[in-house]
């Protein structure tokens, strides 16, 4: 236990020092007065603006196709046949195992390959876009997965024996089911690309994000304005994620109550 305890003062406690000087306008980690310069700053510094439209655009683009394409993936890998389900489901997590510093290399390699063969790429946003979507789609599947675990295996083929078609089966018989494993991976999808840095690093192209332009900003001395917004960015992917965990867990307790008192009535 104090090892546990240990580790998270020494993940955390540079945070919340980072979190406490953002409330003094100093240059260096001193304290100067408590004051909400540094935040007001971001709404005037134009790097910063540019960055946070730059992550925002990205990040909801990657989590809205990486939603699409996941819940798509999911359904089908769900109805496939043991022995190619279980393949499809190992090799759908692969971004998920490997290290960032190599699934980063691969997509700028890959980037670099159609460039050189002719293909024109929008500087940075096609090619984080792209990136981003691949990274999250296997977390959309994994929060998906348990949603369709519990729906009734035969619910598909009902609809189709019913007269639908296959994409209107999917649509008002199968995803209604999903929602909140939708809204749970679109949350994960957009947290991983508002806060990576590797993947945004190496396959940038013209264009800075959020974290990029924080490091690339340490190199010529760390303006004080990006202790501010660091924090905000730390403040708002912790705040989404409690949320998120929030509404999970009382939907859980919910569906609980729901059975004990359906359980109940049973038994009476």
């Amino acid at each position: 236990m104090t090892c546990i305890w240990l580790s998270i003062s020494i993940l955390y406690l540079p945070l919340l020092v980072m979190l406490v000087y953002s409330f003094t306008p100093s240059n260096t980690m001193k304290w100067n007065g408590f004051s909400f310069e540094l935040f007001k700053n971001i709404f005037t510094h134009e790097e910063i603006s540019r960055a946070v439209f730059n992550t925002l655009v990205i990040a909801l683009s990657s989590a809205m196709l990486a939603t699409f394409i996941g819940v798509f993936s999911a359904v089908g890998i769900f109805y496939l046949r043991k022995p190619l389900k279980k393949t499809t489901n190992a090799t759908s997590q692969i971004t998920v195992l490997n290290a960032d510093i190599m699934t980063a290399t691969a997509f700028m390699l890959l980037f670099m390959t159609i460039s050189q063969i002719g293909i024109p790429l929008p500087d940075g946003y096609a090619t984080l876009i792209i990136a981003h979507t691949v990274v999250a789609i296997p977390f959309v599947i994994l929060a998906v997965n348990p949603k369709l675990k519990r729906l009734n295996p035969n619910l598909y083929e009902a609809g189709l024996d019913l007269g639908a078609g296959h994409m209107r089966t999917m649509i008002t018989v199968i995803f209604p089911q999903l929602i909140t494993g939708m809204v749970t991976g679109f949350a994960i999808a957009f947290t991983l690309s508002l806060e990576d840095f590797i993947i945004a690093q190496y396959n940038k192209g013209g264009i800075e994000t959020i974290s990029t332009l924080i490091f690339s900003s340490i190199a010529r001395g760390l303006d004080p304005t990006f202790r501010a917004l660091s924090s905000v960015v730390f403040i708002t992917v912790l705040a989404v994620l409690l949320i998120f965990n929030g509404v999970s867990s009382a939907k859980r307790k919910s569906n609980q109550e729901k059975a004990q008192s359906l359980g109940l009535r049973r038994r009476n």
